[in-house]
């Protein structure tokens, strides 16, 4: 693998796409320390505890909300706003039609709309976060609110706004430019980099609290249960990403004009966990979403005090609620992501056949089976890898400084950038890494 970084440093078109890629995520973190101006980030660490919703928000944006930077929503609103779209293609039949037959002009019509999309759900997101956290804060005995009193306004949540939908629009751009100038997908290497951003200072905080350096609750023994954990779910994640099902196809010979075409044997791959990991974030989110409305009319009440009793992150309740909304979410993603009628009728179109399976009706429900079949082990498996993190606080109160979600993610992302070097090797006739 070494060699082949090395030999891919001697290309200067590889160096060039490496070094940029580099610069631009470094450029993302650096803008990530630049506070947003009329908030007392301090105040924010305290009170958003009480919201679990934010923790996936802080999570993407390597600990860059709690410090309420101009990166604090990040490319969250990004990607909402792409499930949105992608949603309501789905649902309007003019999307669907610009998607499908607009070519490389519908697609650039669709991702202008999103684009659009994404800064007008950034300014909402953002100033009804902050009011949000205004309002927790004021239920707080203490001096110092979230919002200094001059921006205790209309306005000045207006411009809070603007400032931090400026920062997701500039990572938006960012995260273009990495795509279309250097390797891997942009998007999703900033979600990787403010991942193992926190990654690393969560398992750097332990290790200097085992040490002494730090205060913490921190003991050895935890220390090297988190370090296992962590390469285990690194090795399992892996390996499960690379997993796929192979369906066989065999294609007949047919003459057209003076040549022949077909006659050969293929496979269509299939990935058992071709969901990804948005099961997990819509699993999170809608659980987050009662406590934090809950939070907002006031931490006095009888709800937010019965679902802080029995819906924390280690209550059972919590847990069984949590893998049931994953394995609703993976169905419900796999069936509007997988289409097998649409794939059945272009293998037939092709004048192919699945071996053993008869064309029509017959392939279509063969291959809705094995996807039925795949998408069950991945939501089994994505449940129990929500929950194992939890079970391990409450059997050793080891502290995981990373949710399911994020080292699926950052495998996955990993994998693909390693993907993409790769195949860039292989078209200069070096070695790869397998």
């Amino acid at each position: 693998m070494w060699d082949t970084l090395r030999n891919a440093w001697k290309v200067p078109e590889i160096r060039k796409k490496l070094l940029y890629t580099f610069f631009m995520l470094l450029v993302y973190r650096l803008v990530s320390m630049i506070p947003v101006p009329g908030i007392n980030a301090s105040v924010v660490q305290e009170v958003s505890q009480q919201f679990d919703a934010l923790n996936l928000v802080n999570m993407m944006t390597g600990n860059a909300f709690q410090q309420m930077t101009v990166m604090a929503m990040g490319i969250t609103p990004y990607i909402n706003a792409s499930i949105i779209i992608q949603l309501l293609t789905i649902a309007i039949p003019a999307l669907e039609r610009l998607s499908k037959e607009g070519g490389e002009e519908g697609k650039e019509k669709i991702n202008k709309i999103t684009r659009y999309t994404t800064v007008v759900l950034a300014v909402l997101q953002a100033i009804g976060i902050v009011a949000g956290l205004q309002s927790a804060s004021m239920g707080i005995a203490q001096q110092t609110k979230v919002l200094k009193p001059e921006y205790n306004n209309f306005f000045g949540l207006l411009s809070i706004g603007v400032t931090m939908a400026g920062g997701t629009a500039l990572a938006m751009w960012i995260g273009e430019r990495v795509t279309a100038k250097g390797i891997g997908n942009g998007i999703s290497l900033l979600i990787f980099a403010g991942i193992i951003s926190n990654l690393f200072n969560g398992i750097l905080t332990a290790f200097l609290e085992v040490i002494g350096v730090q205060q913490g609750a921190t003991t050895v023994v935890q220390f090297l249960i988190l370090i296992l954990f962590t390469l285990i779910i690194i090795v399992f994640v892996t390996f499960i990403d690379l997993g796929e099902r192979r369906i066989p196809v065999q294609y007949a010979k047919r003459v057209v004009g003076r040549k022949m075409y077909g006659g050969q044997s293929t496979h269509i791959p299939i990935k058992v966990m071709s969901v990804g990991v948005l099961p997990l974030i819509f699993a999170y989110s809608f659980m987050a979403f009662p406590g934090t409305i809950i939070a907002m009319f006031g931490t006095d009440s009888g709800a937010y005090k019965w679902w802080q009793a029995n819906m924390h992150q280690t209550s059972a309740l919590y847990l069984i609620t949590t893998a049931l909304l994953i394995l609703a979410f993976t169905y419900f993603y796999s069936s509007i992501s997988f289409n097998p009628q649409d794939i059945a009728k272009n293998i037939n179109q092709q004048g192919g056949t699945i071996p053993g399976i008869r064309s029509g009706k017959n392939t279509s429900d063969f291959l809705a089976r094995t996807t039925r079949r795949l998408t069950l082990f991945a939501a089994l498996f994505l449940a129990i890898l929500a929950t194992v993190p939890s079970l391990l606080y409450v059997w050793q109160s080891v502290q995981i400084p990373y949710a399911a979600s994020s080292m699926l993610i950052a495998v996955s992302v990993s994998m693909e950038t390693v993907r993409q070097l790769e195949a860039q090797m292989v078209m200069r006739n070096y070695k790869g890494f397998l």
